[in-house]
């Protein structure tokens, strides 16, 4: 028997599931009410849970498209360096992209809820664990902890100053909930209502490398990508996402290792031509991570917002970003102009979203080593060209390689795939006009958080 889990903020959550002894006519209880001791009574239960989370990670508030878009909408300069226009109707992504943010903005709310609907899952699947099969618990748990990680790092440098900016043992992060939540209109089971203040930056940082480290840990590698491998979290998934992580931090070392572990696996390998890796129905070995669409379930919202087989293509793509790309590199002809300039990344309507690829491996690998003077797996220039080389890009030498060139290559490769916000603000460079520092390349909690829970406290500039 499915079920089904509902989530609000981080004030209101609870379990809800399909009625437990439906034959027994007297013995009825409500069906938004079942609280996760009743819903879960067996291994099975506990894995369609976790299932369940991987929805919600796909969901258009999260991977299936909004966590990319927005960063690249907020991160776009405007102005006469602009990459990106938003030239749809809807009102909340235009907010995103003038960097004018409404505390109401129902996409940034989406993102926030959601996020923590995924945790309380997490939560839920380990405080069950003890239900799971034994030879099942550490998948299970390493599974359960990367959506965890994963989704609190994405909360935190949406949400909170980038671990770059100020002292990150003093900014507020995002609120820590490590423990499974069971509540019914407001209330838990004490009686008290869920109000829970903001961790620190510092704090937040390190739940999520406990988290990343410990799935790295108890997921098993695996020896080639399969039908179904890459869209559930493995130990390769775990090792791409703490690189992801450490490069925010600075952290070039340690980015380089993870980057490099990826890469060493030889379980990946560049698709070629690179249009392939788009045009694919499915995952491709290419793939470290993704979110599964198909006719059934799951959303490309990349899809629904940049293509002209969305909604048209609410967003354009600048002739100067189109004409960075040398003559002979094929990235460049990944675009039409039926609408203005749109990339055609996302034309697929049921491609599976590309979370974490091999080619991000490579670019992570080259600037860690060239930031840290290392050689970890192969010289920066070497990285860079295998990269180059899939795209027939021009082939650089060590001598061509500097900060520039490291950030100009990442952004071509990762072009909309959201990047670029972050990029900008671990590297501390400015967005146009704005500092890497400003206030309103934060998103604003949301307006309803702050109502409900009196703990919380608000983005300054909001």
């Amino acid at each position: 028997m499915n079920k089904f889990f509902r989530a609000f903020a981080t004030s209101t959550v609870l379990l809800a599931a399909p009625l437990a002894g439906c034959d027994k006519r007297l013995d009825i209880e409500p069906f938004d009410t079942v609280l996760a001791d009743k819903a879960i009574q067996s291994s099975a239960d506990v894995e369609s849970l976790l299932r369940g989370g991987y929805a919600v990670l796909g969901s258009i508030d999260l991977y299936g498209g909004r966590l990319q878009y927005v960063a690249d909408l907020l991160g776009d300069p405007k102005g006469a360096n602009s990459e990106l226009f938003w030239q749809g109707t809807f009102a909340q992504p235009n907010e995103i992209y003038q960097k004018n943010i409404a505390k109401t903005n129902t996409f940034v709310a989406g993102t926030w809820n959601q996020a923590y609907q995924a945790i309380n899952i997490a939560n839920t699947v380990l405080a069950n664990i003890s239900k799971v099969t034994p030879a099942k618990q550490n998948r299970i748990i390493g599974e359960a902890k990367f959506i965890r990680g994963a989704m609190y790092f994405e909360l935190v440098r949406a949400f909170a100053k980038d671990w770059n900016d100020g002292s990150p043992a003093a900014n507020p992060g995002v609120p820590l909930v490590l423990t499974a939540t069971n509540i019914i209109n407001g209330v838990d089971a004490t009686g008290s209502a869920a109000k829970v203040a903001r961790n620190t930056v510092a704090e937040v940082y390190a739940q999520v490398l406990l988290d990343l480290l410990d799935a790295e840990a108890k997921l098993k590698p695996f020896a080639s990508v399969s039908a179904t491998s890459t869209f559930f979290a493995t130990t390769y998934t775990a090792s791409g996402m703490l690189s992801r992580v450490y490069l925010q931090q600075r952290n070039y070392s340690l980015a380089t290792v993870e980057a490099d572990r990826v890469i060493k696996s030889g379980v990946f390998r560049l698709i070629t031509p690179i249009s392939d890796e788009f045009a694919a129905k499915s995952n491709t070995n290419e793939d470290i991570f993704d979110m599964q669409v198909n006719v059934q379930s799951g959303t490309n919202d990349l899809n629904t917002f940049y293509s002209k087989n969305g909604r048209g293509g609410d967003i354009a793509v600048s002739d100067n970003f189109v004409a960075s790309y040398d003559a002979a590199d094929e990235r460049g002809l990944l675009f039409n102009q039926e609408n203005g300039n749109l990339t055609t990344k996302f034309d697929e309507i049921y491609g599976n979203v590309k979370v974490i690829r091999l080619s991000e491996m490579y670019l992570t690998r080259a600037e860690g080593n060239f930031r840290a003077g290392t050689n970890v797996g192969a010289e920066p220039f070497e990285d860079l060209n295998t990269v180059r080389e899939r795209a027939h890009a021009p082939l650089l030498t060590a001598a061509d390689v500097n900060l520039t060139v490291l950030f100009s290559d990442r952004h071509q490769e990762l072009a909309f795939e959201g990047f670029y916000l972050h990029d900008f603000k671990r590297s501390g460079l400015a967005v146009g006009s704005l500092p890497a520092t400003a206030n309103n390349l934060v998103l604003p909690i949301p307006q309803r958080e702050i109502n409900v829970n009196s703990n919380l406290t608000q983005n300054p500039g909001y």
